[in-house]
């Protein structure tokens, strides 16, 4: 018995070596896994209770509940601001990014045609998603002194020394007297609207605005002097700045453009019935329209459906 104990005791360490290497654990294994097991569950748990970054909404259009002279961001396109809002001495003022927002020239039924164009009576099931803003376009196309083309189509022809809004094909766009400054030579012309004389030009209003209100900027409803204006102007930076208000001159309507930073600016439409702008706030059921010129008209449909006259689109690129 005394000599079969260390045998017995030699065969259980060789059955015990065995087993381990069998199992391909070694000692400093064993403990590896003992210290992996016991803490990899709660590593798991605290990896699936960190909350995730959301990815910013491709666009976020928010309009303020009262505007105010500062400018307030009404939009972001992935996170970043596009447009602001701003309102002052009873003109509303929209300003766009444009390396964030194109502008689309649309024909409006009566002036340019319901058919044939890549931006036609209404907002297009391609902009539906992306827009941000619209307002009203021009003069009525039968008037003297306008001009309009877009993709290739002319509805009313493109004369030398009128103010011009030119969009590219790029989708950059820029304003000036057409021949002048505009077109650029280096790029392919989308759209154009010709509306008067520049409003702004060089920061400056145009003197005609004190001296030659109804022969220079427009007839009015009842030869008003003081109605419903609108314009559209650029900024040294590019961006763009829409005005508009209920009863304002030409002066104070250019002036309001060149304080809001306009270098360049155009007079668009005016008069009651005409001067409409809206901010579009997107739902799972589509864009819905926020007027922002106070005591505004606004048009019938709301731009999103047919209308008789040329407006614009601001979408997010």
């Amino acid at each position: 018995m005394r000599l079969g104990q260390p045998l017995i005791v030699g065969v259980i360490v060789v059955l015990s070596a065995g087993l381990a290497t069998g199992l391909g654990l070694s000692g400093s294994h064993r403990a590896r896994a003992s210290s992996t097991s016991s803490h990899s569950p709660r590593t798991t748990l605290r990896a699936a209770q960190k909350p995730r970054a959301r990815p910013a909404p491709a666009l976020l259009v928010n309009p303020p509940a009262f505007a105010s002279a500062r400018w307030s961001i009404v939009a972001r396109i992935h996170g970043q601001p596009a447009a602001w809002l701003s309102e002052r001495s009873g003109v509303t003022l929209l300003r766009f990014e444009q390396t964030l927002i194109r502008l689309d020239l649309h024909a409006g039924s009566i002036d340019g045609g319901a058919t044939g164009w890549v931006y036609g009576d209404q907002i297009t099931p391609a902009e539906i998603h992306h827009v941000v803003a619209a307002f009203n376009g021009g003069f009525k196309l039968t008037y003297a002194n306008v001009g309009f083309m877009s993709g290739g189509r002319v509805a009313a022809r493109l004369r030398p020394g009128l103010a011009s809004i030119v969009t590219y094909r790029d989708g950059s766009t820029n304003i000036g007297t057409w021949g002048a400054g505009v077109p650029s030579l280096a790029k392919r012309v989308f759209s154009v609207l010709q509306n008067q004389q520049l409003l702004v030009d060089h920061g400056v209003v145009a003197a005609s605005t004190a001296t030659c209100v109804l022969e220079c900027w427009g007839e009015t409803v009842g030869k008003l002097t003081s109605v419903a204006r609108s314009g559209l102007g650029i900024t040294a930076s590019g961006q763009l700045v829409w005005a508009a208000g209920e009863h304002l001159l030409p002066g104070e309507l250019g002036a309001a453009l060149r304080d809001a930073g306009a270098v360049r600016a155009i007079e668009l439409d005016i008069n009651p019935d005409w001067v409409a702008g809206y901010l579009y706030v997107h739902h799972p059921t589509g864009p819905v329209p926020v007027p922002v010129i106070p005591g505004q008209l606004g048009i019938t449909g709301k731009l999103l459906e047919p209308y008789t006259r040329d407006f614009f689109v601001l979408a997010a690129r």
